[in-house]
């Protein structure tokens, strides 16, 4: 299985992170693409990846969040950071009008630049954030530079509608816990129908959203971690008529071919 979003960098991972990731190899766990969700963010998860190489890569991005602090200098740091042999995708960038920590032309603006600077890297995927801002985002997205093919919408929970205004794009789509969660997950597996396997992608998310079908004696709240990841994969694999062991292989194989192996320096 591949982990394809983890954000270790975390300070919920700071005691304990050797064990965290012991837990996720004995798992299935065999590669982990760990977050960088800002530009400091990014330099550590860039140094957890050279730390653990063969096991960790790295992303570089501005998370919407942080989209106020962009500026002309974040330009020249993304672009140094995407150099990386490490660092194997472009994000997490994207829109998020539901919190709106950074004005949506905050936003816009910090999304736009970074795709710029993501053009000159583009054998490296786009890793999305996408939420409450479907209609400015895929805007955004259809003007973006040509170069720009490789795209994993990342931590999907929307619905068969924007499920389909991706996969029409040619976009991958990242899943999390959120699946196994009965009350909230309705339009997500809805989505699953129309979304074939070769365009999946899975993902924990961790420390956020701890899958509900954890067993009952490790319980439904706390941190989320990698070696949680098997529990999407459980959750997820009744809908393709596959085994979770089958469907982490074929995810794992998606990423790989999308990103590539965290096996080999590119």
């Amino acid at each position: 299985m591949r982990d394809i979003g983890a954000n270790l960098t975390s300070p919920q991972f700071a005691r304990d992170l050797p064990a965290v990731l012991e837990r996720a190899r004995a798992a299935g766990v065999r590669t982990i693409d760990v977050t960088g969700t800002s530009l400091d963010n990014a330099r550590q998860a860039l140094a957890l990846a050279r730390a653990h190489p063969g096991f960790l890569t790295a992303t570089a991005g501005c998370h919407p969040h942080h989209a106020k602090d962009w500026d002309r200098a974040s330009a020249e740091a993304l672009h140094r950071l995407l150099a990386e042999p490490e660092v194997r995708m472009a994000g997490e960038m994207g829109l998020d009008f539901d919190r709106n920590f950074s004005t949506p032309p905050q936003q816009r603006l910090a999304f736009e630049a970074q795709l710029e600077v993501a053009a000159e890297f583009a054998d490296k995927p786009l890793f999305l954030h996408c939420r409450s801002a479907h209609p400015a985002f895929l805007e955004i997205m259809d003007r973006r530079p040509a170069a720009l093919t490789k795209v994993i919408v990342h931590c999907f929970t929307d619905g068969l509608r924007e499920a389909q205004a991706y996969l029409e794009r040619g976009f991958y789509i990242g899943v999390t816990g959120w699946v196994s969660d009965d009350r909230r997950a309705t339009a997500l597996r809805e989505a699953l129908a129309e979304i074939p396997i070769e365009r999946l992608l899975i993902e924990t998310d961790a420390p956020y959203l701890r899958p509900m079908n954890l067993p009952e004696a490790a319980g439904r709240r706390g941190r989320n971690e990698p070696a949680f990841l098997v529990h999407v994969a459980r959750a997820l694999a009744p809908f393709y008529g596959l085994s979770a062991t089958e469907l982490g292989a074929m995810t794992a194989r998606n990423a790989d071919q999308l990103i590539g192996s965290a096996l080999h320096r590119l």
